[in-house]
């Protein structure tokens, strides 16, 4: 009877221990705006640049929370608020309206962004441009739009004529199409674009820009677009008018060609951010960073369809 406290003891201080171990584990969050194949992209890349760090759902050493607000603003509050009240870590933001929404809502949960443009581009600066001090991960500039024109004349040199579509309430977007605008006045180019609300407008609004005769489409960094590709690639297509884009995912799903950062890549850029947080506890190394890695790329299928060779510059993919 007298070893029944021992044991007593030793089972509390291994539930303990267990308490302990558990609590020890990370808790990431991570937001996502939309449901689309080409941002999973750089959710992939971010848990990937995770596990090779040690940090993986599979094996335990870490707690995922997954939140999507499939398109839909006042769910995409709702989401963050949730991964906020779970105590999560650190919040992994995809796409710029989650980046926005994360640091809106909590000053204390360090934010990593993929899949958005430089903090100042999407007005998150201060008066004197500081960007919020629990921000961190990569950002794209959008000034490689500029390269991603330059792929039109090189592949199209008749082309006259581009058409776009935007959604004007996404910061990115508004951003992406100025610097389109300004691209296209630049080398002389005409630019017809209609804006665009909701996936489900796509098609209607794509065919009626298709109306004003356009000699090609070009798809911008847009959550819309992303969202409802493949019913304007159908719509270009049977108009037979080629699609160009500054985002390598839509290239795979049916555009020409692009130039601009791989979502994958974008990801695990951030993912490593995220990581070198939960190994050494500091962020005292971390800071906002541009994205490392752009590439030009094509489709085979599709620019033979259209009786275009890229040449040796372009990377194929399938």
């Amino acid at each position: 009877m007298k070893k029944i406290p021992g044991i007593i003891l030793l089972l509390v201080l291994l539930t303990s221990c267990a308490n302990e171990s558990k609590k020890k584990i990370p808790v990431v969050g991570f937001l996502d705006f939309i449901e689309d194949p080409t941002i999973a992209l750089a959710k992939q890349g971010f848990l990937d640049a995770l596990r090779i760090h040690g940090f993986s759902e599979a094996d335990s050493s870490m707690e995922l929370i997954y939140s999507n607000a499939q398109g839909d603003i006042p769910t995409l509050g709702q989401a963050c608020d949730m991964l906020i009240s779970k105590k999560c870590d650190l919040i992994a933001s995809n796409v710029t309206l989650s980046t926005i929404t994360a640091v809106q809502r909590t000053k204390k949960i360090p934010v990593f962004m993929i899949v958005s443009p430089r903090p100042d581009l999407a007005g998150l600066t201060d008066k004197q441009g500081n960007a919020p001090a629990n921000l961190y991960g990569v950002y794209e500039t959008l000034d490689y739009i500029d390269t991603a024109i330059n792929l039109i004349t090189e592949l199209m040199p008749a082309a006259k004529k581009i058409g776009t579509i935007y959604n004007q309430s996404e910061p990115q977007s508004e951003a992406a199409f100025t610097v389109l605008k300004n691209k296209c006045t630049k080398i002389g180019l005409q630019l017809e674009s209609l804006p665009v609300n909701s996936s489900a407008e796509s098609q209607l609004v794509t065919q009626a820009l298709l109306a004003k005769g356009i000699d090609v489409f070009f798809a911008l960094p847009d959550n819309v677009i992303f969202a409802s590709f493949e019913t304007i690639a159908k719509s270009c297509n049977d108009a037979n008018v080629p699609i160009f884009t500054s985002e390598a995912g839509l290239v795979k799903r049916g555009a020409v060609a692009s130039f601009g950062a791989d979502f994958y890549a974008w990801g695990y850029q951030s993912g490593e951010q995220a990581a070198h947080f939960l190994v050494t506890k500091s962020l005292t190394a971390l800071k906002p960073e541009i994205v490392a890695f752009r590439k030009k790329v094509y489709n085979p299928a599709v620019a033979a369809g259209y009786h275009m060779n890229p040449d040796s510059t372009y990377e194929a993919v399938q």
